[in-house]
């Protein structure tokens, strides 16, 4: 039979008609694509051009492999099986469009074929995964999205069914038909016996719903077809967490103090956004990952990641005018994403981690933390009765380089009695940090800590007085400047010292120190969790093989799992554990102590650290083990609030009670032998 596309359909001819209906459905996506592509490209400037080969490898394993979209395997995989049937399919196109030109006269014969089965095999994949999606959101709602309008998913879901299935009886009219490269064709073109009239109302259903399915794109989540690529191309390849300076240098490193000259802090205007970020707006698939493991949103607060994501496209889209033409909208991007919201994020960045299209939600907040701290200094009266701590720490940081206020001149006394060097070039510097050294649970784990070094026969020292804040919750809460200064003093200390190695029991320090203190002239040193030390030294067999007697489960840290990347280290230092926690390793259920949340008032309704301890006391375990002060305090205080009788304990205290018990069995033994043989 002819081709649909050269009939004529009274006096107007099929290829005009079609030529019509590309017009409209591709000029409308490429004005819109052009449109969201000008308010990206009015953000701020971002180096995103470096490391091609990593960034290559990474489109090939998240966006074509879809590494990330398949950790739910499920919907991940429902959401592949129609990825790829669309990139196997797509080709498919230029052919329908030409009235078969493309495949018979651009394609070679012996390609011919091949290329048919996989456009077949595209349509076959693409309508189960169809199939699939609409089941589940019809018939096996999950619980996240009951409730919530599906109208626009399922009509796309529809649309897709409509250019699978058609697409398999235009192929059934086609003349010669191969069972081998088209077998469903060929089934159909022998069961179906498909009439002319059948072939041409499914070739322009198709070409209908194709150019349907091209209009909405731009108009919906489904941008992210769009934005996806360049998103996964141009994301953060820093570690994880890693926030910007104040400024860079033309050497890459951040300005100093001493030099800085910048007018305005932090983000307070949508412009203020790099275009990478702004990207994030249009790339999300409002698949409710990000949402589903943010510990703030599970605890009833304002934040919700999604939305903020949401909140960037929308605000573009309805200030679009303004923003295009240089002009500053009315409301500025902070009030869009509300205050409450801002000051919720414990930055543990779980979001980041679940989102399988490199979204980087935190950035977002902490740098609207950083206008509203450093520059407006002013707060909505809903997170008021939140923020006066968190101002009180802050103060007590500028004055005396730690959260608790005391005196700087008492922040070594902990390891009186220890024997050991104090701000003295030794091989590896414990760092404390704040809460080790003023917080009178903690004192222990830093003592133990060093018991455990000077058992494996280490030269170590600390600073004492001269040891200073890391600067982490200043610089989460949005005080960048004392940050800096905090970290331009202690790096100042390092040089004098001599510090080469620094272990920290901390991993908001192991982070900062190890990572963010780069930026700043602290690209030489070492720094080593605890945890990492010491299973160092066991495998070394400095210390004994580790080993523990009451049934023991893992808090991992947010800033030592997830976002440092270490999971098997602090395991293995206390022997393994007996039972995981549900949520574990870089899937962990955040404390709720970080992003400075640890200094602010919290609604006693909507503590996250009850959720978590809810959590841990389901494992039936007797001791939770931990790793990190923050995460101590707060895991504590859940199990009390929940009544139950777990302890807690940190790595160094289970390993050092482990060395005691060890040494006191072999003392036990020698007394037993001298008093047989006496």
């Amino acid at each position: 039979m002819e081709h649909p596309l050269l009939m004529s359909y009274g006096p107007v001819p099929g290829w005009l008609l079609l030529l019509v209906l590309g017009t409209i459905s591709i000029g409308f996506f490429l004005y819109q694509v052009i449109k969201a592509t000008r308010l990206v490209m009015v953000g701020a400037p971002d180096d995103r051009f470096d490391n091609w080969g990593a960034r290559i490898k990474e489109v090939i394993t998240g966006w074509l492999g879809q590494k990330r979209v398949l950790e739910d395997k499920i919907a991940g995989g429902i959401h592949v099986l129609m990825f790829w049937g669309f990139l196997m399919l797509s080709t498919d196109m230029f052919d329908l469009a030409t009235a078969n030109w493309f495949s018979h006269n651009l394609l070679p014969d012996m390609v011919r074929g091949p290329w048919n089965l996989i456009v077949e095999t595209g349509y076959t994949i693409a309508l189960i995964g169809c199939v699939a999606a609409l089941l589940r959101r019809v018939v096996f709602t999950p619980e996240k999205l009951k409730g919530k309008s599906q109208l626009e998913g399922n009509f796309i879901l529809l649309l897709i069914m409509t250019i699978t299935l058609t697409s398999f009886v235009v192929e059934a009219g086609e003349t010669g038909v191969s069972s081998t490269w088209e077998p469903i064709g060929a089934w159909v073109a022998s069961a179906l016996e498909p009439s002319t009239l059948l072939v041409v109302a499914s070739y322009w259903m198709h070409m209908l719903a194709i150019s349907t399915f091209l209009f909405l794109i731009p108009l919906s989540k489904h941008m992210h077809l769009v934005m996806a690529f360049p998103n996964v191309f141009f994301h953060d390849m820093r570690p994880m967490a890693t926030m910007e300076p104040l400024a860079r240098g033309e050497d890459g490193k951040a300005v100093l103090l001493e030099d800085l000259d910048i007018e305005s802090f932090g983000t307070v205007n949508y412009t203020d956004l790099t275009w990478r970020n702004l990207i994030d707006g249009w790339a999300c698939t409002s698949c409710a990952r990000c949402q589903d493991v943010c510990p703030a949103y599970a605890s009833g607060k304002a934040l919700n990641p999604m939305q903020i994501i949401h909140d960037v496209r929308h605000y573009a889209n309805e200030n679009s005018t303004a923003l295009m033409a240089g002009e500053t909208p009315e409301q500025d991007i902070i009030a869009r994403f509300g205050e409450d919201a801002i000051w919720a994020c414990t930055t543990c960045h779980a979001c980041v981690e679940a989102c399988p299209i490199y979204i980087d939600h935190v950035p977002k907040l902490t740098d609207a933390r950083r206008h509203l701290m450093m520059e407006r200094m002013e707060f909505d009266e809903s997170v008021e009765d939140t923020i006066m701590p968190l101002m009180a720490t802050i103060e007590n940081l500028e004055s005396d380089s730690n959260p608790y206020g005391l005196p700087a001149h008492e922040r070594g006394d902990w390891a009186e009695g220890l024997d050991v060097k104090v701000a003295e070039p030794a091989e590896y510097i414990y760092f404390a940090g704040c809460a080790a050294s003023f917080d009178e649970r903690n004192k222990k784990v830093a003592r133990d800590t060093i018991s455990v070094m000077k058992e494996a026969g280490l030269d170590v020292g600390i600073l004492g007085m001269q040891e200073g804040c890391s600067g982490d919750s200043a610089r989460r809460a949005g005080n960048e400047y004392l940050f800096q200064m905090l970290a331009e003093t202690n790096l100042a200390t390092f040089e004098e010292i001599g510090v080469k190695k620094i272990v920290a029991s901390c991993p908001h320090c192991f982070h900062t120190l190890g990572k963010e203190y780069k930026d700043y002239g602290g690209e030489d040193i070492e720094v080593m969790h605890h945890s990492q030390l010491i299973n160092h030294l066991q495998q070394e067999g400095k210390l004994p093989d580790p080993k523990h007697d009451p049934s023991v489960t893992f808090h991992d840290p947010c800033y030592l799992g997830r976002i440092g990347g270490e999971l098997e280290a602090p395991r293995n230092a206390i022997g393994g554990v007996d039972v995981e926690i549900e949520r574990h390793g870089k899937q962990s259920f955040c404390c709720g102590a970080g992003g400075a949340q640890m200094w602010m008032e919290e609604d006693a309704d909507q503590r996250v650290n009850v959720i978590r301890a809810k959590e841990i006391a389901e494992t039936g375990a007797e001791t939770v083990a931990v790793g990190c002060p923050f995460c101590s305090t707060m895991v504590s205080d859940g199990l009390t609030a929940i009544d139950s009788e777990m302890e807690v304990k940190d790595i160094a205290e289970i390993v050092w009670e482990q060395i005691k018990a060890n040494d006191a069995a072999i003392e036990a033994k020698k007394a037993a032998t001298a008093e047989a043989e006496a």
